[in-house]
C-alpha cells in the first residue's frame, strides 16, 4: 500500500484547520511531528481489565506488541474496549458479546487506524473482537493472552474442568467447603485463561486455524516469555500486512472456516465455538449454517488428549508442539492452501511442525478417542438444531430414551434439583427451558445441570441433560445444548412437559420427543410465553434483535459490515 493510500492520512495528512486539530491534540502526549509523516497507524485493541482476570496481564503484552510495531516503522496507538470477564459478569458475559463487538467496530472505524492488533483471551473477548473487526475489514492480527499454568493440588494436576467435580463432591459430602479454599488457590496459580480446552483455549485455536494469528499462538502459556515474543512478532507483522493490504476478507474464506471446524472437532473444542464461528461468518459475509458443521466434524476423531475430553492441559499441548502439530496431523483433510496473516498458507505454517509427546497429540489413524468433538442434532424437539460434544459424553448414553424432568427456568431448577420430592432416576432426561438468547436473556452456561443430589449419593455421575442454553467449554457430560428455537421463541422445546418420552440418538443425529403433531398444536394453543425481564436499555435491544442460536446469536442489524469508511467527516 502506498503511503498516500493509508487510511490514517485522511486525518494526519490533512492541510489547514482539520490537520492542525488532529495532529495538535495528539501531540499533547509528547509525540514528535515525524511520527505523523506517512507511518502506518496501528491500533492495539486491548481488553485489559482487572475485572477480566484472564486478561489482566495485557498491559504488559501490549508493550511487546508496540515494540514490534515500532521496529517495523509503524505508529502504535493503544485503545481500550469493553472487556468481558467470564467468571465475574452477571447475568452472563454472553449477553454483552454483541455489545462489545459494537464497541470494537465503531472504535476501529471512527479512528485513524490503518491496521489493528486484537488482544483477547477470555472466552467472549476473542469472538467479540473478531466480529467487530470483521465488520470494518482492515488489516487485522490476533494475539491471544495464553492459558494459565496447570494447577496442582496435593500432587494432582487440576484445571477448570475440576470445578464441576469438586462442586459435586461438596454436594455429596465427599469434601468439605473449607477445602475448596486451598483448591482454588492451587488451581489458578498464574496469569492467563483456563488451562484446559475450554472456550478460551478453543477460541485461541479457532483464530490460529482460521489463519488470523501467527503459528503457535494458541498454546503458549501466558506466563511463558515466548508469549511476549509472539506479541512482538505480531506487532512487526501487522505493519507489513498494512503495506500488503492483507485484510480479514482475504483470509476468512469458506476454506478457512472449514479448517477451523475440522480443527475444533480434532481438539474436542468447546461447543461455544459453534455459536461464535457462525457469528463471525455472518459479519465477514461467508455463508455458513449450523448444518455445515456435522459433515465436516463427524469423521474426524479426537486427537488432542486434553481436558475436559481427555487427560492433559494446554501447557502440555504447548510442550508437545502446539496447535501446528495438530494441524499437521490433519494434513490431507484441511485446506492447506488457505492464506494466513503471515502471508503464507496454513500448510506452509505447519509443514515443519514436530510433535514431542504422542500421549498428548495422537494421529487420525490412531486417535486418542474415536468419538468426534462435535455433533449436530435435528428432530421435533429442536427444529432448527442442537449441539452435543460426544468426546466429553458417556458412551452408554449416546442412544437413550427416558422420561423428561422439566425445569421451566433456572430458578425452578435451583429450587428443586436437590429436593427429596423430585421424581427422578438415572434414566430420566433433565430438561431446562428459558435459558436461551431471549429467555434468560443472554444464553448462560448452565446447560450442564448438576446431577440431582439423591442420584449423586447413589454414585450416578452422568445423565442426559437438554437445554436451550450453553455450557462452559470446561464442562463435560452427555449434555445437549443450543436447542433452537429456544423456549422463549415459542419453539417445540417450550412445550415439553415432565413425563414426556425423549429419545437421544447421537449416531443418527436425532433428538425427538414422543408427541404427536396434534398434541404439539394443542399445547401451542395453550402456551403463554414468559414476560421479558426488562423493557429498557441494551438488554431490551438485545432481546428484541438477537437471533437464534443456530444463526450465531448475533443481533440481526449487526450481520454483515459497513466497511472502514467514516459515514460523516467533521471539523
Amino acid at each position: 500500500m502506498d503511503e498516500q493510500e493509508l487510511r490514517s492520512r485522511a486525518w494526519f495528512g490533512r492541510k489547514g484547520k482539520d490537520g492542525f486539530i488532529y495532529r495538535a491534540w495528539m501531540k499533547n502526549q509528547g509525540i514528535p511531528d515525524y511520527e505523523f509523516q506517512g507511518k502506518p497507524v496501528i491500533g492495539i485493541c486491548n481488553t485489559w481489565s482487572e475485572l477480566t482476570p484472564c486478561n489482566a496481564h495485557f498491559r504488559e503484552l501490549a508493550e511487546s506488541v508496540k515494540r514490534g510495531i515500532l521496529e517495523a516503522g509503524g505508529f502504535p496507538v493503544e485503545f481500550p474496549v469493553m472487556s468481558l470477564g467470564e467468571t465475574l459478569m452477571k447475568p452472563t458475559a454472553m449477553l454483552y458479546r454483541n455489545l462489545a463487538s459494537m464497541d470494537v467496530e465503531e472504535s476501529i472505524r471512527a479512528n485513524p487506524l490503518d491496521g489493528v492488533v486484537l488482544l483477547c483471551g477470555c472466552d467472549k473477548t476473542t469472538p467479540s473482537l473478531v466480529m467487530g473487526a470483521c465488520s470494518v475489514n482492515i488489516p487485522t492480527i490476533v494475539v491471544s493472552g495464553g492459558p494459565m499454568l496447570t494447577g496442582n493440588h496435593r500432587g494432582r494436576q487440576i484445571g477448570t474442568s475440576d470445578v464441576w467435580r469438586y462442586h459435586d463432591d461438596v454436594r455429596s459430602g465427599k469434601i468439605m467447603e473449607e477445602e475448596l479454599l486451598t483448591i482454588e488457590a492451587a488451581m489458578c496459580r498464574s496469569q492467563g485463561h483456563c488451562a484446559v480446552m475450554g472456550t478460551a483455549s478453543s477460541m485461541a485455536c479457532m483464530v490460529e486455524s482460521l489463519g488470523l494469528s501467527l503459528p503457535g499462538n494458541a498454546a503458549i502459556p501466558a506466563a511463558d516469555s515466548r508469549r511476549k515474543v509472539l506479541a512482538q512478532l505480531s506487532g512487526l507483522r501487522i505493519v507489513r500486512m498494512v503495506k500488503e493490504d492483507l485484510k480479514l476478507s482475504d483470509i476468512l474464506t469458506r476454506q478457512a472456516f472449514e479448517n477451523a471446524i475440522m480443527t475444533n472437532a480434532a481438539i474436542g473444542g468447546s461447543t461455544n465455538f459453534v455459536i461464535h464461528l457462525l457469528a463471525i461468518a455472518g459479519r465477514i459475509g461467508v455463508p455458513l449454517e449450523l448444518k455445515d458443521f456435522d459433515p465436516l466434524s463427524k469423521n474426524i476423531p479426537l486427537i488432542a488428549n486434553l481436558q475436559p475430553s481427555g487427560q492433559y492441559f494446554m501447557e502440555d499441548l504447548f510442550y508437545a508442539g502446539g496447535l501446528p502439530v495438530v494441524l499437521k496431523a490433519l494434513d490431507g483433510i484441511l485446506h492447506r492452501d488457505a492464506i494466513t496473516v503471515n502471508g503464507k498458507t496454513i500448510g506452509d505454517n505447519y509443514s515443519n511442525a514436530v510433535g514431542y509427546n504422542s500421549n498428548v497429540i495422537t494421529t487420525v489413524d490412531a486417535p486418542f478417542n474415536t468419538a468426534t468433538g462435535l455433533a449436530i442434532l435435528g428432530g421435533n424437539l429442536c427444529e432448527q438444531g442442537a449441539v452435543i460434544k460426544p468426546s466429553a459424553a458417556s458412551a452408554h448414553l449416546m442412544q437413550h430414551t427416558g422420561k423428561a424432568v422439566v425445569f421451566e427456568n433456572i430458578e425452578d431448577f435451583k429450587a428443586r434439583i436437590d429436593t427429596d420430592e423430585l421424581e427422578v432416576d438415572e434414566n430420566s432426561v433433565l430438561v431446562l427451558k428459558n435459558v436461551g438468547p431471549k429467555g434468560y436473556p443472554g444464553m448462560p452456561e448452565v446447560g450442564n445441570m448438576g446431577i440431582p443430589k439423591k442420584l449423586l449419593e447413589k454414585g450416578i455421575t452422568d445423565m442426559v441433560r437438554i437445554s436451550d442454553g450453553r455450557m462452559s467449554g470446561t464442562g463435560f457430560g452427555t449434555v445437549v445444548l443450543h436447542v433452537s428455537p429456544e423456549a422463549a421463541a415459542g419453539g417445540n422445546f417450550a412445550l415439553i412437559q415432565t413425563g414426556d418420552l425423549i429419545t437421544l440418538d447421537v449416531p443418527n443425529r436425532t433428538l425427538n420427543v414422543a408427541i404427536s403433531t396434534e398434541e404439539f398444536a394443542e399445547r401451542k394453543r395453550q402456551y403463554t410465553p414468559p414476560e421479558p425481564v426488562t423493557n429498557r436499555g441494551y438488554v431490551k435491544l438485545y432481546i428484541d434483535h438477537v437471533q437464534q442460536a443456530h444463526m450465531g446469536a448475533d443481533m440481526d442489524f449487526l450481520v454483515g459490515g459497513s466497511g472502514s469508511k467514516v459515514l460523516r467527516d467533521s471539523h
